[in-house]
């Protein structure tokens, strides 16, 4: 459920912090975009999840990333100590980039603080969300948590195993092991202690997105009421199910890419513009 990092690892090559803020990656200059789309990685990732995205991005959507505090060139930084904590710190960093129309999109646990991000957005009068893309969890409020974060290694591990997206190589050294169970014993402490308020629902389309064997979500949950994302918005929820598990966008990124896009606007396509290695 995370991505191996580093703890001491530079902001990415070409990536930058828009407005100065350590919660914000970018992957271009964004000037020529009329678009922006705010991706929020799940629980143990970060930022740089979303970055072989920016290869497939046309030059009218600036890519941005919010990057989570405890991991890789924040891996000092305190981590939040709750949701609302985490939402609170992440709109502020976002607001400056609101200057056009965005989208969200939010993978596992990210799913869940887009969702709470675009009602913080919209507390404070700024201007809501083109689109929210929810992937691989079911909506806020029906999901059963459970106490993964007050377990021990093994047990998150066997967790991380089950849901897939991190190598049984990276788990078996040391080293690594602890890095990546910091941030996710963290994170799951975020998202296992999140009890969603009762709120009007979103006034923007919701698109689910989820792996045909998600243990999380999946093809037969999803059908019921778009896992539950139906019920958060007026506007219409969309729901599109890719092959794979868990971590279905790795291997279906040009996909889901095309799918984001022509759900933001059909005239934009897959693009190029961008040269420089993708991490895997």
């Amino acid at each position: 459920m995370t991505t191996l990092y580093s703890p001491n690892a530079p902001y990415p090559p070409h990536a930058s912090a828009r407005a100065d803020s350590p919660w914000i990656r970018t992957w271009s200059e964004g000037s020529a975009s009329r678009l922006t789309l705010i991706c929020l990685p799940h629980a143990g990732g970060s930022a740089g999840f979303y970055r072989p995205w920016a290869a497939l991005m046309p030059p009218e959507v600036e890519l941005v990333g919010i990057q989570y505090p405890g991991r890789e060139d924040r891996f000092d930084d305190p981590a939040s100590a709750d949701m609302g904590e985490l939402v609170t710190a992440v709109a502020d960093a976002v607001l400056p980039l609101l200057d056009r129309p965005y989208a969200l999109f939010g993978h596992s646990m990210g799913s869940a603080v887009a969702w709470e991000l675009a009602h913080e957005l919209d507390r404070r009068g700024a201007p809501g969300p083109r689109r929210l893309f929810a992937s691989g969890r079911a909506a806020p409020g029906t999901v059963v948590t459970g106490q993964l974060h007050r377990q021990d290694d093994d047990v998150l591990c066997a967790e991380l195993g089950r849901l897939g997206g991190t190598s049984r190589e990276v788990l078996d050294d040391p080293g690594l092991r602890s890095l990546i169970l910091t941030a996710v014993r963290h994170d799951y402490r975020i998202i296992e202690t999140h009890r969603p308020q009762d709120r009007p629902p979103l006034s923007c389309p919701m698109h689910v997105l989820t792996g045909s064997a998600d243990p999380e979500l999946g093809e037969e949950r999803s059908r019921h009421r778009a896992g539950g994302w139906a019920d958060l918005t007026t506007a219409r929820t969309e729901v599109r199910v890719f092959p794979g598990d868990h971590f279905y966008l790795t291997p279906q990124r040009r996909e889901v890419v095309a799918t984001v896009l022509r759900r933001m606007d059909p005239s934009l396509a897959t693009g190029g513009r961008r040269t420089w290695p993708s991490t895997p």
